[in-house]
């Protein structure tokens, strides 16, 4: 499996590289030359995997000469024994509604699903190679959380974590800011997640201090991210035995889990629509439905993983509607950081084949989960709400809503909707009463750089 970027469809990398990189020296993402469509065959001989075993069939696909189909499937099966689920995710009806639960992880959010994984990547990597890294990574939330359970404690491996001050839940913040691990380095950027993200890919296109301090990034730009992901979209859909074609709508700010569904139909998995489910930072909502990709001022919302204006993901889809011309991504990403980009007419239609989009505003997310707790006694947090009011509102039918958090991440919002705090789990609750450590920094990549490299590994 040989991958290319985004901004240069010349290059010729294997999966180890593009995995320790993360981001491309051009500022470009990485993604697979060529995605090869499962076979009637090899489609159907998945149908009755475990997870596990269904998680080593997919991602091997994409890992190369990484590692022995042998060795993924243990730490595939390392990955996920700390998951309270047996089989990682589960599948529950609410209401008229499929929901794919996916915050059975060690921090109660979708992102444990890929980043256990990618943490024991690295260790695997490291146990080979006499090098060290550091991991560099912005969090609108819940990613840094499970980014830095994932490696703490991890030989030759340090990890930085960007926030933006004030603008996550405060579970989300002692998620990351209690862990004692020595290997952990928490940040608190005066700004928003958008702010962050810019600093990370600065640091990464610094050719010379990326290089200095062999950094490597966990976000959904990492395309094992993406690939870890398109798992539970095979999973549900065998686990719903489904005939025909289901849709799922998927709570998203940085394009990432939507985009894995997108994998998972390209591989041919029987997918009709995947629906964006935005906040009323809607930039991917309005790119979608009328083509107006231009970023807005940030919103401080109830659903702070999503306040993101600019969705880095939306590169690799570019990529693809342009028909893989790296030069005119190249041109498009240039008129976006202007904030100079409309989508054309025939480019709008072959997104809109394969996506739709909506968009809540606060009131309608309280009232999504006021009402489904009404209905069903259950509790669901504001992303997931996003998800479940994007499918009512589009009058959707055959839909599976990703449930990307669990509730008890934000207990002002809950308590918001229906007058009560969902707990955190037991093995959770001391959280709240740890010391936390963080620093507070202003938006300045000099300081940053400078703090950073001080505490390399």
């Amino acid at each position: 499996m040989e991958y290319l970027s985004t901004r240069n469809d010349k290059i010729s990398e294997k999966f180890e590289h593009i995995f320790i990189k993360g981001l491309s020296d051009d500022g470009g993402l990485f993604l697979p030359k060529q995605i090869k469509k499962l076979s009637d065959k090899e489609f159907l001989n998945l149908r009755n995997l475990s997870y596990v075993d269904l998680a080593t069939e997919i991602i091997s696909r994409f890992t190369g000469d990484f590692c022995t189909n042998e060795k993924l499937h243990q730490i595939v099966k390392k990955s996920y024994s700390t998951f309270n689920e047996h089989n990682v995710v589960k599948v529950k009806k609410v209401e008229d509604l499929h929901v794919l639960e996916l915050f059975h992880g060690p921090t109660l959010a979708f992102k444990d699903v890929a980043m256990q994984l990618i943490g024991n990547f690295y260790e695997y990597y490291l146990s080979k190679n006499t090098k060290k890294i550091n991991i560099i990574v912005a969090t609108s939330g819940d990613t840094g959380a499970a980014a830095i359970d994932a490696v703490k404690g991890k030989k030759n491996i340090n990890i930085f974590v960007l926030h933006p001050n004030n603008r996550i839940s405060p579970v989300q913040r002692m998620l990351m800011t209690t862990n004692p691990s020595k290997n952990v380095f928490n940040i608190a950027v005066e700004g928003n997640f958008d702010d962050c993200q810019k600093l990370v890919k600065e640091m990464f296109s610094d050719i010379e201090f990326s290089k200095s301090i062999n950094m490597s990034g966990v976000n959904s730009i990492n395309w094992a991210r993406i690939v870890a992901q398109t798992v539970y979209y095979f999973f549900c859909y065998f686990k719903l035995d489904a005939q025909e074609k289901i849709s799922f709508s998927v709570p998203t700010g940085n394009f990432g889990d939507v985009y894995a569904g997108y994998l998972a139909k390209k591989m041919g998995l029987p997918i009709d629509k995947l629906l964006v489910a935005t906040n009323e930072n809607d930039i991917l909502h309005r790119a979608i439905s009328k083509g107006d990709y231009k970023a807005n001022k940030v919103q401080e919302t109830i659903s702070p993983s999503m306040d993101i204006q600019v969705a880095s993901n939306f590169e690799r889809l570019l990529f693809d509607i342009y028909n893989e011309d790296s030069n005119k991504v190249v041109e498009i990403m240039n008129n976006i950081k202007s904030n100079k980009f409309n989508l054309d007419q025939s480019s709008l239609k072959k997104i809109q084949n394969d996506f739709i989009s909506e968009s809540l505003n606060e009131k309608e997310i309280l009232d999504t989960i006021k009402s489904i707790y009404k209905n069903s006694g259950i509790i669901i947090d504001p992303h997931t709400a996003i998800g479940a009011g994007a499918v009512k509102k589009h009058n959707g039918k055959n839909y599976v809503v990703l449930a990307t958090a669990h509730p008890s991440k934000f207990p002002d919002a809950i308590f918001k909707a229906i007058g009560k705090k969902e707990e955190l789990p037991s093995h959770l609750k001391s959280i709240l009463n740890q010391k936390e450590q963080y620093v507070v920094f202003k938006n300045n990549i000099q300081s940053l750089k400078s703090y950073i490299k001080k505490n390399s590994v």
